[in-house]
């Protein structure tokens, strides 16, 4: 029987939509430690010659003052995003004197928490409330999950595109409810199938000891202060990662719009009793922003989100109830120690051809039974998604997961032969064939490769991700003052400073009264 993404792709093709699929955009987010030349974790401010941390669009930080967080503009090809990115990480090394980018998601060795510094914004009330939810972060989580790094993977499909879709399906909705609506069906069948991206790019089998100071795991030791399961995929993801007891109570609805804006509008108005101990202020000094289940919209932890750009001072929840989907961020993408970026085009070329099938696929929506079988499924692949027969759980009963990967990868070589065609290229298919070949064989995947090479070397993880980040270093070299890019870069930075400082100048308000303004949810 042919499938319902078949079906869709020969509907795009014969109505010409196809062709707007070239208007596609991407832009990535990668976020690395920076250490200094033995590998341990830097105590140094976020270099000025970066520009503010709060006003750069390009270069920022994420939880920790050490935890840089480079940002591309978006674009119509992801190699040209992944130009920037690296053009970031070459200018970034231009102002690290000996330090280097970590490259893995999981930190180096960190004996003491205590000395990873929070990032730092500046005296202005937006600045302040960044470094006032990072302290939440640290109570709530502690400081060590918040040095996890990842790469986030931004999509978005043309309005063009979208109405040329929504024609050739007849639908008389308000273009931007389909277009919402539409997006939320590719996050659906994204969720259902994500688990082969952990198989196929997971690439954090591994993590130093110290990173479970005082904390029961079930990890096994590969040698020295490196510990690892033999199967793992991406213990980035796992519950010794991204986990939080209170996050996995909500019940949060990734099914429609208003019921994904409504669980997560719930999750920030309820109080949480073990946040409710921490305190709000205590004397005189902010603990968290509120105590509430999930501090801001950002604070949940989810594998794929839906985005709406934001004004001066909105909320995430209201742009996207007022004026819906713009793109979805993916963020289960591990930040691969064997790449220089942590991420190549071939794998870009394969999110892209994933996500569009995702969207092609299946319209129903998530039931009860099935999301927890989509959580099953996860964490199977997370903890031994490389063990030879493992079964994973489908609507019909149980399944290799060779299977079912090879399944879904033949039915999206068709999405990728259609993309080939847009952009006159085999590249998109050549990428599909290229994971086909990795359930075929599971030593080519990065997770596997990652512990090989750790195997081979008779290196702990924090020396062995040293090596790569030096290595790295070496690819990339400073970039040279007299180019263009150097300029815009510098310039950039130099604009964010002066940005800062003016809304440093500019703020009249109470503190304590911003904030109260700011977390008003508006009904």
């Amino acid at each position: 029987m042919e499938s319902i993404l078949n079906r869709q792709l020969k509907l795009l093709a014969a109505g010409g939509a196809h062709l707007f699929l070239k208007e596609t955009l991407h832009g990535v987010e990668k976020e690395g430690l920076r250490v200094d030349s033995t590998g341990t974790l830097s105590q140094k401010p976020h270099p000025q010659g970066l520009g503010s941390a709060l006003t750069n669009s390009n270069i920022t930080t994420d939880f920790s003052e050490s935890q840089l967080e480079l940002i591309t503009p978006v674009y119509k090809d992801p190699e040209t995003a992944l130009q920037f990115l690296r053009d970031l990480h070459c200018f970034v090394y231009s102002h690290l004197d000996d330090e280097l980018i970590w490259a893995g998601s999981m930190p180096c060795h960190i004996p003491d928490p205590a000395r990873i510094p929070i990032a730092r914004y500046g005296s202005s009330n937006v600045g302040r409330m960044k470094s006032v939810y990072r302290i939440g972060l640290k109570h709530r989580y502690g400081k060590l999950m918040q040095s996890i790094a990842g790469i986030h993977y931004n999509f978005s499909l043309s309005d063009q595109f979208w109405k040329a879709f929504q024609a050739i399906l007849v639908n008389t909705d308000d273009l931007q409810l389909f277009r919402s609506a539409s997006y939320f069906k590719m996050i659906r069948n994204f969720r259902r199938h994500s688990w082969l991206l952990l198989y196929l790019f997971g690439a954090s089998p591994v993590l130093c000891e110290s990173f479970l100071k005082d904390r029961e795991h079930q990890l096994q030791r590969l040698h020295g202060q490196t510990l690892y399961l033999p199967h793992a995929t991406s213990l980035r993801m796992s519950d010794l990662g991204y986990s939080t007891r209170a996050q996995s109570s909500l019940d949060i609805c990734f099914n429609h719009l208003s019921t994904y804006v409504d669980s997560l509008r719930k999750a920030i108005q309820t109080t949480y009793p073990s946040y409710e101990k921490i305190g709000i202020k205590v004397n005189g000094r902010y603990r968290q922003l509120n105590d509430t289940i999930l501090q801001i919209e950002n604070e949940h932890y989810s594998d794929v989100r839906p985005k709406r750009v934001t004004g001066a001072g909105e909320r995430p929840l209201h742009a996207l109830r007022n004026r819906g989907v713009e793109y979805i961020e993916i963020r289960n993408t591990d930040v691969n120690p064997l790449l220089p970026l942590g991420i190549d085009l071939q794998q870009a070329l394969f999110l892209d051809t994933f996500l569009i099938s995702c969207l092609l696929m299946d319209e129903q929506v998530i039931g009860d039974a099935e999301c927890r079988m989509v959580s099953d499924n996860t964490q199977k692949v997370i903890t031994r998604g490389r063990k030879p027969g493992l079964m994973l759980s489908t609507p019909v009963g149980e399944h290799l997961l060779t299977d079912l990967g090879t399944s879904l990868l033949d039915q999206m070589l068709a999405t990728g032969q259609l993309l080939d065609e847009v952009h006159a290229t085999k590249a998109y298919s050549s990428a599909v064939e290229a994971q086909i070949e990795k359930l075929r064989d599971q030593a080519l995947t990065p997770s596997a490769q990652v512990i090989s090479a750790l195997q081979e070397s008779g290196a702990d993880y924090t020396e062995w991700v040293l090596l790569k980040s030096q290595e790295h270093r070496e690819t990339f070299g400073p970039m040279d003052p007299k180019t263009q890019v150097y300029d815009i870069l510098t310039r950039h930075a130099l604009d964010s400073i002066k940005t800062q400082r003016r809304l440093e100048e500019s703020d009249t308000q109470d503190f304590d009264a911003f904030l109260k303004d700011f977390l008003a949810v508006t009904k």
